[in-house]
C-alpha cells in the first residue's frame, strides 16, 4: 500500500448518500486522479491517502483510496482556499483572503481558540465570528468520524449517515456505546463491533451490549423478509451471538419492551418479538384497512349487472363468473383482492373496469412496483400505469421504511376514484402503509397479483398475508382461459404452483408454438453454450425473435461462469459485438456499445 499527501484540486464527482468521489490530488510530484469514499471531501482539502494506482481502461492511471484523513492546511494559501472553499459559513474569498492576510499561518489556531480577533476584520461581527469558528469545529470534527469509523472496520462511506444521526458529538456518543453502530449502518458486521467493544471494557453481561444483541437478531430478521421473529429462536439467535446465559437474555427483552423499543406478541400460545417500528406499521395498516372498508361506498354503479351485459354484448368480450363475480364485488366493496396463477384473466377484469367506470365519469388509476410492471400494465390495458414511487411522489425508502428524516407516514392524498394496484406480492409492508396513508375514505382499492408469487425484497408478506387474513374479501380465479392454455409456461407454472411435475416430452413432442423447453445439462460450459445457441438464431423455428426486444436470460446469481456479469459478457459477444473499431464505454467492469 502507498500513500500520498497533497492538495485537493478539482472534485469530479461525489455521490452525496455515502460519499464516494473522484477528484484530482496535487502532491509535490505529480497530479493524479484519485477515486474511493472521501465524504466531507471538497477543493482546498489537504489529504494523505493510502491506497494502490490502478490502470483504468479509459482515464487511464488512477490512485484507488484504502483510507484517508484530513490534515490542517500548512501554508497561508492552502488556509486560503480551505477557508474559500464554501464549507466555513460566513467565508468567502474576500473574507478568507484578509483573514489570512492578519493573522497568516496562525489563522486556524485563531479561528479555533481565539475567535474573537476576527472581529479585528472589517465586516466580521462578534456574532459572526463566533458563527465561522462553531463552523470549523463542526468541520473538523466531522473528518475525525472517518477515521475513528475505520477503528470499528466500518468504511468511509457509512460516515455522512453516522453524523447525520449523531452529530458532531458521534465520537464521544460511539464511545459511549458503540453497538449505536448497529442501528445507524446496515449491514455492519456486529462480531466486530463487538470485538472492539470488548477491548473498551464492556463487560459480556453489560445492558447496552445485551439490548443491541437482541435489536440486531431482530434487524437480521428483517433482512430476511420478516416483521417479527419468535421470542425462543430470538434468545437461542442471541445467547450464540453473546455467548450469555438465556435469563440475561429474558431480562433484556423485558428491559427494551418497558422502553418501548420492541414489542412482544402473544398468538396462538406462542411469544413472537418486534422491533417498535415494525409492529406500529403492522398496526397502521391494519387500521387503515378498516377505516377503508367501513368508509361510504361513494362510487357504487346500482345497475351493475345491465353494465356488464351492455359491455359485453358491445365488446363481444365473454367474462367468466368468476370475473363477474370480481367486477360485482369491486362494486359492493371499497377494497377488494384479485389473485390468480398467470392467464386466469386478472388483466381482462382490470380493462372491464376501466370501461364501465370511466364511462360513468369515474377517474380510474393504475400503479404497480416496479417500473417493468407498470409498462407491462399499460401495455396490457391500452391504459398509462405508472410506478407506486411516481404515484406517490417519493423517493426511495430508508432500512426503516421513512422516506426521508421529514417525512411521515401520511402522504398526498391519491386523486383518484379507483385505484389498481397490480403485482402487489411485490409490494412490502412499509411502501404498503405509505400507500393507504394516501388513500381517500372513499376511494375503491382493487390489489390484484399472484399469492404464490415470490415475496417482497423488503420485510412483509403484504398479498398472502391480507389473503390469509380473511378480512379483505378476495375473489380467488382459477380456470385457464384458452388463449392462455396454448402457452405450456402457464400450464406449467401452474403445474409448480399445484406440486404437480412438469409437461413431458411426449404431451408437447408435436407441438410447432412451443414456448416451453426442459434442457438438462451437466456442466456450466454446456450451459453458456446452450444459451448462446438458443440466443443466436435456435429459437427462430418457434417464432421469429428479436432478441433485444422479445427474449430475456434470468439466473439465481450474480457471480460465477452462470451468473449475470459474465453471462451479459458472453452474449454480448455473439449479439453485439464490436465491429469495425466501432465506439464503446466501459463502466464498473462492463462495455457499452450501440447496438448493431
Amino acid at each position: 500500500m502507498e500513500e500520498l499527501i497533497g492538495e485537493v484540486q478539482d472534485i469530479i464527482y461525489q455521490n452525496e448518500t455515502n460519499g464516494y468521489t473522484i477528484a484530482v490530488l496535487e502532491t509535490d510530484k505529480e497530479e493524479i486522479t484519485i477515486v474511493g469514499y472521501l465524504p466531507f471531501v471538497t477543493n482546498g482539502d489537504t489529504l494523505k491517502v493510502r491506497g494502490n494506482y490502478v490502470e483504468h481502461k479509459d482515464y487511464g492511471t488512477q490512485f484507488k483510496i484504502i483510507t484517508f484523513e484530513k490534515t490542517m492546511p500548512k501554508d497561508e494559501v492552502s488556509i486560503r482556499k480551505y477557508l474559500a472553499s464554501g464549507k466555513i459559513k460566513g467565508v468567502g474569498e474576500v473574507t478568507a483572503k484578509n483573514i489570512v492576510k492578519k493573522f497568516g499561518a496562525n489563522t486556524i489556531n485563531i479561528i479555533k481558540y481565539d475567535p474573537i480577533k476576527l472581529t479585528e476584520i472589517r465586516g466580521i461581527s462578534e456574532e459572526k465570528a463566533q458563527i465561522i469558528s462553531e463552523a470549523f469545529i463542526e468541520n473538523q470534527e466531522m473528518w475525525k468520524i472517518v477515521s475513528f469509523l475505520e477503528r470499528f472496520n466500518i468504511g468511509a462511506e457509512h460516515a455522512k449517515k453516522v453524523y447525520e444521526m449523531l452529530g458532531i458529538d458521534s465520537v464521544r456518543k460511539i464511545e459511549e456505546n458503540p453497538y449505536i453502530l448497529i442501528e445507524i449502518t446496515r449491514g455492519v458486521d456486529f462480531k466486530q463491533i463487538d470485538q472492539m467493544a470488548i477491548k473498551m471494557g464492556i463487560e459480556l453481561e453489560n445492558k447496552k451490549r445485551v439490548q443491541s444483541g437482541i435489536k440486531y437478531g431482530l434487524i437480521k430478521a428483517t433482512y430476511n423478509g420478516h416483521s417479527c421473529i419468535l421470542q425462543t429462536n430470538l434468545i437461542e439467535y442471541v445467547r450464540t451471538l453473546l455467548n450469555i446465559n438465556t435469563e440475561v437474555i429474558e431480562d433484556n427483552i423485558i428491559n427494551l419492551k418497558a422502553k418501548e423499543e420492541i414489542k412482544v406478541v402473544k398468538r396462538n400460545g406462542e411469544k413472537w418479538v418486534y422491533l417498535i417500528n415494525f409492529y406500529n406499521t403492522e398496526q397502521e395498516i391494519a387500521f387503515r384497512i378498516k377505516e377503508l372498508q367501513k368508509s361510504k361506498n361513494t362510487k357504487e354503479i346500482k345497475n351493475i349487472e345491465l353494465e356488464l351485459k351492455k359491455l359485453q354484448n358491445n365488446s363481444q368480450i365473454e367474462l367468466s363468473e368468476k370475473q363477474k363475480e370480481a367486477i360485482k364485488e369491486i362494486n359492493k366493496n371499497n377494497i377488494l383482492i384479485i389473485t390468480g396463477g398467470p392467464g386466469t384473466g386478472k388483466t381482462t377484469i382490470i380493462k372491464t373496469i376501466i370501461d364501465i367506470y370511466e364511462k360513468r365519469g369515474k377517474k380510474v388509476v393504475l400503479s404497480a412496483p416496479t417500473g417493468r410492471a407498470a409498462k407491462k400494465m399499460t401495455e396490457a390495458t391500452g391504459k398509462e400505469a405508472s410506478t407506486l414511487h411516481r404515484l406517490l411522489g417519493i423517493g426511495k425508502l430508508d432500512d426503516e421504511g421513512i422516506f426521508n428524516k421529514k417525512s411521515t407516514y401520511q402522504g398526498e392524498p391519491i386523486d383518484a376514484d379507483i385505484i389498481v394496484i397490480d403485482e402487489l406480492s411485490m409490494v412490502d409492508m412499509f411502501l404498503m402503509n405509505y400507500v393507504l396513508s394516501c388513500i381517500y375514505k372513499g376511494t375503491k382499492l382493487i390489489l390484484v397479483g399472484d399469492a404464490n408469487q415470490l415475496p417482497s425484497v423488503g420485510p412483509g408478506n403484504i398479498l398472502k398475508d391480507f389473503i390469509e387474513s380473511g378480512t379483505i374479501k378476495t375473489v380467488q380465479l382459477d380456470k385457464i382461459f384458452r388463449q392462455a392454455a396454448k402457452s405450456k409456461i402457464i400450464l406449467n407454472a401452474h403445474k409448480v404452483n399445484n406440486g404437480e411435475p412438469f409437461l413431458s416430452k411426449d404431451d408437447i413432442l408435436n407441438e410447432t408454438n412451443q414456448d416451453f423447453f426442459y434442457i438438462k445439462h451437466k456442466t456450466q460450459e454446456e450451459i453458456v453454450q446452450e444459451l448462446i445457441s438458443l440466443c443466436t438464431g435456435r429459437l427462430k423455428k418457434y417464432g421469429d425473435y428479436d432478441f433485444f426486444k422479445n427474449i430475456q436470460v434470468l439466473t439465481p446469481t450474480k457471480k460465477g461462469m452462470l451468473g449475470t456479469k459474465e453471462l451479459n459478457k458472453e452474449l454480448q459477444q455473439y449479439l453485439n459485438p464490436n465491429i469495425e473499431n466501432s465506439p464503446e464505454k466501459s463502466n464498473s467492469g462492463a462495455t457499452y456499445r450501440k447496438r448493431r
